[in-house]
């Protein structure tokens, strides 16, 4: 049975997850949109000279990512995706500098911080799906069995 604080907790985290999704997928698309060109970024062909092919996946992850989140649609597979391109950026890139950011500008590369942190917020959103303020509301996507809910990498 649920209770007037039940549904009242229940529209705070959905508050609490578009807001989350929004930041977040505002931030990953102006990423993507960079390594596409815009904001003064390389230019994808730069990307995939720097990174191989894998400079596609990451570009188009981060760009087409970000806007599912903004939307509310695909938002776990969106989170997930993003995730795995922050464990690749660590592993590959910034876990030898360490774990702080180079705000001091003494060390040549970038630590972890703000990847270990973006994983952090895109946790909730593979856990708990969008939220009820999603686009994908208004989709009639495929329901699980015996369930009224989306089949949940669809969220």
């Amino acid at each position: 049975m649920e209770t007037d604080s039940t549904i009242r907790d229940r529209s705070v985290v959905d508050w609490a997850l578009l807001i989350t999704r929004v930041f977040a997928g505002v931030i990953f698309m102006a990423h993507g949109a960079q390594k596409l060109g815009a904001f003064g970024g390389p230019g994808l062909s730069a990307i995939v000279q720097m990174m191989g092919p894998l400079g596609y996946l990451v570009t188009l992850g981060e760009f087409f990512g970000g806007l599912g989140l903004i939307l509310g649609f695909l938002s776990r597979f969106s989170a997930a995706s993003i995730i795995i391109i922050m464990l690749g950026a660590i592993t590959t890139v910034h876990a030898q500098f360490g774990f702080f950011m180079n705000w001091a500008g003494n060390q040549p590369g970038e630590g972890f911080e703000y990847h270990l942190l973006a994983i952090g917020a895109l946790l909730p959103i593979v856990i708990a799906g969008p939220g009820r303020f999603a686009v994908r509301r208004f989709l009639r996507l495929p329901k699980a069995a015996g369930n009224e809910r989306p089949i949940t990498g669809l969220e």
